[in-house]
């Protein structure tokens, strides 16, 4: 074929891909907010909240009174821009199908909306909400069943709920560390930023983990406080869900975590889906969605 024919192809397919890209974030981004059945504060800044949102979809175990509880972790890069309301729709579909839901708000970037998370309040804020969340559950949530505790994030909300899960492995001068692992049945991260080092080689979201972690200068101090992908084995189950066809987070960066899990001793689970990109995963109309639940199902139930 000739080279400019080549040059056509390549860039017909690369138009097709950025277009089928921006179709599926604006789905995505196309629902309403839903508001929550309640909500309670984990501390005294604004974003320290958590939304719960009752059961209401036919339950997996019908002579059981309680449901599973599901806390999601939203994405955006940990930029201030994108706090929980996106998430909302799919925090809904998840109740709908019959779990209890806690979604969690946590400080993201300051006054500059291009600047990604805050350290150290980002983690924080995160080991505050899941250390408060059983009391909270039981206040304003009483149908959860915390023995039966799912994890789930997206894109920087997945980095986030894997992090949540290894905060045994901390360094123990971390503020945050826990003298055992957390009390949860599984985390199923979705297009999780999960891996630093690659993401920080790959550029995901324009430099969001060096600013994460304060800059690059920093960075290479805080990773050990902060990377999923060197706090390992966490004998958590744990799966990883990623469209193959993610520009956001690019598959290989959730390879590099289970690789990372296999040669710490640990399996963990990655289901990729053909022709899905970065937003399906938390969209309620997406087929990828649906997998999602059916992911969490099987470890909460």
């Amino acid at each position: 074929m000739p080279d400019d024919a080549v040059a056509r192809e390549h860039g017909a397919a690369g138009a097709s891909a950025a277009a089928a890209r921006a179709a599926e974030e604006k789905s995505a981004f196309s629902h309403a907010p839903v508001a929550p059945d309640a909500t309670a504060a984990y501390g005294d800044h604004p974003d320290q909240v958590i939304d719960f949102y009752a059961p209401q979809g036919p339950r997996s175990l019908p002579d059981d009174s309680s449901a599973p509880l599901v806390v999601v972790i939203h994405g955006g890069a940990w930029r201030a821009p994108y706090d929980r309301r996106h998430i909302t729709p799919f925090a809904a579909f998840l109740a709908r199908r019959g779990f209890a839901v806690a979604n969690v708000e946590y400080r993201r970037g300051e006054d500059d909306p291009t600047v990604a998370g805050r350290w150290p309040d980002t983690f924080d804020d995160l080991a505050a909400a899941l250390d408060a969340l059983p009391a909270l559950a039981a206040a304003h949530l009483p149908q959860a069943d915390p023995r039966r505790t799912v994890v789930t994030g997206h894109s920087a909300g997945g980095h986030l709920a894997l992090w949540v899960a290894a905060r045994h492995l901390l360094p123990a001068d971390a503020p945050w560390f826990l003298a055992r692992p957390a009390p949860l049945r599984g985390v199923v991260a979705l297009a999780p930023i999960a891996d630093f080092g690659v993401a920080a080689k790959l550029d995901v979201c324009s430099g969001a983990v060096h600013q994460l972690l304060g800059g690059e200068v920093e960075f290479a101090e805080r990773q050990p406080y902060a990377d999923p992908a060197l706090l390992l084995p966490t004998g958590i189950a744990t799966t990883l869900v990623q469209g193959r066809a993610d520009t956001v987070v690019p598959e290989i960066v959730a390879e590099s975590y289970a690789d990372a899990a296999a040669k710490a001793g640990e399996v963990v689970g990655v289901t990729l889906l053909a022709d899905v990109g970065h937003f399906p995963l938390i969209d309620p109309v997406a087929d990828a969605c649906a997998v999602v639940a059916e992911e969490i199902a099987q470890l909460a139930w």
